[in-house]
């Protein structure tokens, strides 16, 4: 995540009506099945990440060779699980950055459901939490659609950026580079950066614009989706602004609904959040954030997995209707 200076399932499944083409509405039943995810897995994709670093140089940076083994990584994982993916290279300040776009067969490519997370680092650490974590949990919600054989009335896409740090480099020239046309029948984007920080709070973007200016139309719907699977479990959520610090940027520019979850970095619990969450007040959100401790030691295992499975809710909801589902 870019620096800057802090900032019931029934009724989710209802909004999905306003994310599918017509008829979609008869078609998403309000008790749409949910794979639980593998904080197991999750976690052995962190291992992966931060093995990667340490043997790159301790970081996976723009530019820097442990940012393309990470790209490496996760693309053998979804090339082994059916996906079809590409890996688009853009230059920035002089050196080769990646993305990695994932399209999961089937769905109508015209009504596209865009998960992401940024993969790189910065160049002081690891950078587990920021954002391995996100990209390791989207990694094991795509490869759990591939193992469900999981087929949605809408096409699923995901998306790995690099240069984030910089900038949103990688996601800027994505979105920038598409035609009117494919960047039309992108109708949602779901933006994971920084879910398992270690005094974690729990933020959704504010699509519905309750505590500011709100997102893109169909941004009050993602929203409601991702706050839904935290009731299921009690645990309160608040929102976090669309301020242009990570990856969702680009999309909303170019008016795209967009939505995402967020467990805080370089700002301090308040004590009113110590007693919804846990945790001390007064403390970072991430002491590591954007340092060399920002290793698999920095990561809450409980608001990992909370997040991970909160993806997978999103998923699988916005997705629509299933179809053929099974081994």
């Amino acid at each position: 995540m870019r620096s800057r200076t802090t900032a019931t399932l029934g009724a989710a499944a209802l909004v999905v009506s306003a994310l599918l083409p017509t008829g979609g509405a008869s078609a998403a039943p309000a008790t749409l099945a949910t794979p639980d995810i593998s904080l197991t897995n999750v976690k052995a994709h962190l291992s992966q990440l931060q093995s990667i670093a340490t043997g790159n140089g301790g970081n996976r940076a723009h530019g820097r060779p442990g940012f393309r083994a990470s790209i490496d990584y996760v693309k053998g994982r979804l090339d082994a699980a059916g996906y079809q993916t590409s890996v688009q290279s853009f230059t920035y300040n002089g050196a080769t950055g990646y993305n990695l776009i994932a399209d999961w067969p089937g769905g109508d490519t015209g009504n596209v459901l865009m998960t992401g997370a940024h993969l790189d680092s910065v160049r002081a650490g690891p950078g587990i939490n920021d954002n391995g974590s996100g990209s390791a949990a989207n990694l094991e919600v795509a490869l759990t659609v591939a193992r469900q054989n999981y087929r949605p009335q809408r096409h699923l896409r995901f998306g790995w950026w690099g240069a984030e740090e910089l900038g949103l480099v990688g996601s800027t020239n994505y979105v920038n580079n598409l035609s009117s046309t494919e960047r039309s029948k992108i109708k949602s984007y779901l933006n994971f950066d920084m879910v398992g920080s270690p005094n974690p709070g729990y933020f959704a973007y504010d699509g519905d614009g309750s505590s500011g200016s709100g997102g893109p139309a169909g941004s009050a719907e993602i929203e409601q989706v991702l706050r839904a699977y935290f009731q299921t479990i009690n645990v309160p959520v608040q929102d976090t602004a669309f301020d242009g610090r990570s990856d969702y940027g680009p999309f909303i520019r170019r008016g795209i609904a967009a939505g995402g979850l967020f467990t805080g970095a370089e700002g301090r619990k308040t004590t009113q959040q110590a007693q919804l969450w846990g945790g001390q007040a007064g403390v970072a959100f991430d002491r590591c954030y954007h340092s060399s401790c920002d290793t698999t030691s920095n990561i809450n295992d409980t608001a990992l997995d909370r997040n991970a499975d909160a993806i997978a809710h999103a998923v699988w909801t916005l997705g629509g209707n299933a179809g053929a589902q099974g081994p």
